[in-house]
């Protein structure tokens, strides 16, 4: 359950190049990955002669229409599904972004968030550049259109190199579509293949299921593939290497479980997190409900460690929109009730287990405990397949501020006591490495730690922008 959310969904990316349907490919993909955002959509196609755009505010199906998507003809297009992590929410930010260039059109649509845009966004407004957004996503757009290398190529290249922070991209010109993703790695970026051996790139593989693509490869970290014309296909690793840091926390919420992402099945991932919590912080209870859908897969793995019973003592409404319409009279916590219903029957006179994915603001978690107790519960233990959130993050995920993260304000105990839990239990960062059978140092971690792989270079403004949203 995300309506609520304390972490937000970053982007979603596709391309697809060389099929006469590419947009309605692209819109397919855009829709199995709506869980990565579902504040806007857009799509930019390619006949060979002209980038035409759709986007708009909304979910995907929403934003497209079929008559909007009979206006982007062409064998080669890319899209973009959006949560505002940097840039405002205004129209003007909406992906991919269409620039005109000395080259021709040029479109863009990004996964990530760049950790020095502000500083390079200040030295090319300085040189005269014209920014038409307030998306860190245009800064390597403007770097590329303004470079003299002769190849769309060479001009991505040479932006990159001056760029820093987390990127996955997808990038078109008239004949030809580009992938790229960062040194680091931070975020997941797929290769697939149609049936007809046609490329399709995504952030994640679930998309490749729904347009009966076969998932061929990760886009390794530092990687610039390049699709031209006919069935040019160009791989390369232009960029000063790093030493790899994917994002840890695609495997604890983000990423459906569903995909593949940095090399491992999602759901299994998330039933090991669950063991190896309930190996570290076990209860004595009747019963493990997880709060859906995030905390399913952990508490399927937490019940099955334990030796308990699991059932969804929580009902999750799925037709509630992005926006309801509350009582004129307040209803106690309506926001939570709305979504969730406790089974009473399933959760009266019972010591219940509550496994989520994450705690991070704490007041969602609060109005849960207290609903399963209205439930009759006679015991509520609250166990998170993660550790505490200490710290932001700068690489594309909507964290709140410092300030905001209760972990980072409170001892366990006095979260426990803030969400009216009987007992808090969290999975420690060794557990959480050990059932992703990573060591520590290969995956970034820097929500729980504090310990950024790539230095914020404009923290104090990211910050700030953080704060006024």
């Amino acid at each position: 359950m995300r309506g609520m959310a304390d972490l937000l969904e970053k982007c979603g990316v596709a391309a697809v190049h060389g099929h006469a349907e590419a947009a309605n490919l692209v819109y397919l993909a855009l829709y199995a990955l709506q869980h990565r955002g579902q504040e806007a959509a857009g799509i930019v196609a390619s006949d060979g002669g002209e980038l035409r755009r759709a986007a708009g505010r909304g979910l995907v199906a929403e934003v497209f229409t079929p008559e909007r998507l009979a206006g982007l003809p062409g064998a080669l297009a890319i899209g973009h599904n959006r949560y505002a992590t940097a840039g405002g929410a205004g129209l003007e930010n909406v992906q991919p972004l269409l620039m005109q260039t000395k080259r021709g059109p040029l479109a863009l649509a990004h996964n990530g968030n760049l950790v020095n845009a502000v500083s390079l966004r200040r030295s090319l407004e300085q040189e005269g550049a014209v920014f038409h957004s307030s998306s860190d996503t245009e800064v390597i757009l403007q770097l590329a259109a303004r470079s003299a290398r002769p190849d769309l190529a060479g001009s991505l290249v040479e932006a990159l190199s001056l760029v820093r922070g987390a990127y996955c991209l997808v990038v078109a010109e008239r004949e030809c579509v580009i992938a790229a993703r960062d040194p680091y790695g931070f975020r997941p970026l797929s290769l697939g293949r149609l049936p007809g051996g046609e490329p399709v790139v995504a952030s994640e593989s679930c998309a490749f299921d729904l347009l009966g693509a076969q998932f061929e490869r990760d886009v390794a970290p530092g990687e610039l593939i390049v699709f031209g014309p006919g069935r040019e296909e160009r791989s390369s690793f232009p960029l000063p290497k790093a030493a790899p840091a994917p994002c840890i926390f695609e495997y604890v919420y983000f990423a459906r479980p569903d995909s593949q992402v940095f090399g491992r099945p999602v759901s299994a991932v998330r039933r090991g997190l669950g063991e190896q919590l309930a190996l570290e912080q076990p209860a004595e209870a009747d019963l493990v409900v997880p709060v859906p859908d995030s905390g399913v897969p952990a508490a399927i793995g937490f019940a099955r460690a334990a030796g308990l019973p699991f059932d969804f003592g929580l009902t999750r409404n799925h037709y509630v929109g992005r926006t309801f319409i509350e009582p004129a009279q307040a209803i106690r916590h309506f926001g939570v009730k709305v979504k969730l219903n406790p089974v009473r029957e399933l959760i009266a006179g019972r010591r219940i287990v509550l496994v989520d994915d994450s705690l991070v603001r704490g007041t969602t978690m609060a109005k849960i405990v207290q609903l399963v107790r209205q439930a009759g519960a006679r015991e509520v233990h609250v166990r998170i397949s993660c550790p505490p959130t200490l710290s932001p993050c700068f690489y594309g995920i909507d964290t709140p501020t410092e300030e905001e993260l209760i972990a980072a304000r409170m001892s366990v105990p006095e979260i426990r006591m803030t969400i009216g839990a009987d007992s808090l239990g969290y999975l420690s960062l060794q557990g959480m490495h050990r059932a992703v059978r990573v060591s520590v140092g290969d995956f970034c971690s820097a929500c729980f730690t504090g310990d950024y792989p790539l230095a914020v270079t404009d923290r104090a403004a990211l910050s700030e922008e953080r704060r006024r949203r």
